[in-house]
């Protein structure tokens, strides 16, 4: 867990007697979520998607993402009370161990000791939180446990998409381009040309080609020293992929024409095609396969707890 949004989780499944500021967003079985938790939350919900709340400028993107953080909270509420009608339970050792940990991850007793009072709580309520988290992660593991995927239908899958598994060969190359107009006349183009031819024989001699790309490309990848990544054929236009396919690696194209201007390329690297043994392609497969049974389990539970019980929305009115 992220340190600088534990004592934001602390306000997650904190009786509400703890946490309740008059405001209530909503109700589970008549257990109140107060405003307080979902605007805890909310920050917290955010921050894992790696967005702030001065970034969401759309108020409609506003409240989707709101209720989105409500969902998620009322997800947690019904789990918690599901794993209190099963009987589950965690036992004091493995609630002490998860706080111990946490503990000593923020640092010692007393930087722990103090955070928590500077968010309100105390050590008794922390660990009131941790049981029920453990307790609710439990109780979700064992309703969406699934079994493994079907050894036939992993091989059908496997045959169909084989074909898709194949890393194609992929080249990595850095150009220099100078930009010649449609339609520009003769002496333009030679000129382009000319430029380019100087600029190899410069590298030729020793220039380092990127620094030579940073100051005289026309390219929008001047700044990265000319360099396009890796891509596969298919990619780039075709007189430009015919001739950094064909160079070896560290090789210097002569000068290229296409229909933006010549260029002049460089091959880095090059990734030959590469196919999947059919152990590996199966095992892809089956961890695949499993992943969306899990996903589909998942939902289904979750659908499944909020048909059947009793939630009041009122953050949303």
């Amino acid at each position: 867990m992220k340190l600088n949004t534990v004592l934001i989780l602390l306000t997650l499944w904190v009786p509400a007697a703890f946490c309740s500021n008059g405001q209530v967003a909503a109700r589970v079985n008549g257990e109140e979520i107060s405003q307080l938790r979902l605007e805890r939350y909310f920050a917290e919900y955010l921050e894992d998607q790696g967005r702030a709340v001065a970034s969401i400028r759309s108020p409609s993107a506003y409240k989707q993402l709101r209720k989105a953080a409500l969902d998620a909270l009322i997800d947690k509420e019904l789990l918690w009370q599901e794993a209190v009608r099963r009987g589950v339970v965690i036992s004091d050792a493995t609630v002490q161990s998860q706080v111990d940990q946490t503990r000593q991850a923020m640092g010692g007793a007393q930087v722990f000791a103090r955070r928590l009072e500077d968010a309100g709580f105390d050590e008794a309520a922390y660990i009131e939180y941790t049981r029920r988290d453990l307790a609710a992660q439990k109780m979700f593991s064992e309703l969406t446990r699934v079994s493994e995927p079907d050894e036939q239908q992993v091989h059908a899958f496997f045959e169909e998409y084989r074909a898709q598994m194949i890393r194609p060969e992929e080249i990595q190359v850095r150009h220099i381009l100078i930009k010649v107009p449609q339609g520009a006349d003769a002496s333009t183009v030679t000129s382009a040309r000319l430029r380019l031819e100087a600029m190899r024989k410069r590298i030729a001699e020793g220039a380092d080609f990127a620094s030579v790309a940073r100051s005289e490309s026309e390219d929008a990848s001047a700044s990265q020293g000319g360099d396009l990544g890796y891509f596969p054929r298919g990619r780039m236009q075709p007189e430009f992929e015919a001739a950094a396919f064909a160079l070896a690696p560290g090789a210097v194209s002569e000068p290229v024409r296409t229909a933006v201007g010549w260029h002049l390329i460089y091959l880095q690297n090059r990734m030959e095609a590469a196919d999947v043994t059919e152990e590996q392609g199966l095992d892809m497969v089956r961890a695949y396969l499993a992943r969306q049974k899990q996903v589909k389990a998942r939902l289904q539970v979750l659908a499944q707890l909020r048909s059947s019980n009793r939630i009041e929305r009122i953050d949303d009115d």
